[in-house]
C-alpha cells in the first residue's frame, strides 16, 4: 500500500511539473524589436558625400557593367567618371532613372532599384553642387 502511495506521489509531482513547464514556456517571447529591427533603425549617413568616395562604388556596383568606359556604354551614357555623371545629371534624365518614377527609363536596367539610402546620397551630392571630390 505504501508503495501505490509513492508512486502516486511520484505521479502527481511529474504532473505539476510537466503543468508548470507548460506555463511557463508559454509566457516566453521575444521583443519584435530586437528581434527584427525596424529598416528606419538603420541610419543613412549623407553628412560627407564625396564623389569618389560615396558614389563611384555605387556606380561601380550597379551601372558601369553598361555605362562604364569598358562596356558599350548603354545609350551612349558613360558613368564611370565625374565628367560623364555631371553631364548625366545635367542632361536631367539621372535622377528619374534611379528614383524610377517613370519619367525616364528606370535603372539599373535588369536589376533592382538602388537602395534609398544611395538615391538620397546622390540627391545630397547634386544639392550641394555636384563636386568632384
Amino acid at each position: 500500500m505504501q508503495e501505490c502511495l509513492n508512486k502516486n506521489v511520484i505521479m502527481r509531482n511529474l504532473f505539476f511539473l510537466f503543468l508548470a513547464l507548460f506555463f511557463f514556456s508559454a509566457c516566453y517571447y521575444d521583443k519584435s524589436e530586437l528581434v527584427y529591427p525596424a529598416a528606419s533603425a538603420v541610419t543613412c549617413d549623407t553628412t560627407n558625400i564625396k564623389f569618389s568616395t560615396s558614389l563611384m562604388p555605387i556606380l561601380n556596383a550597379s551601372c558601369n557593367s553598361c555605362h562604364g568606359g569598358t562596356a558599350s556604354a548603354g545609350a551612349g551614357i558613360v558613368l564611370d567618371n565625374y565628367a560623364g555623371v555631371r553631364a548625366s545629371v545635367l542632361g536631367g534624365k539621372f535622377m528619374n532613372s534611379i528614383i524610377q518614377n517613370g519619367q525616364a527609363s528606370a535603372m539599373p536596367k535588369g536589376g533592382g532599384k538602388l537602395l534609398a539610402c544611395d538615391i538620397s546620397k546622390f540627391q545630397v551630392w547634386i544639392n550641394a553642387g555636384m563636386l568632384n571630390n
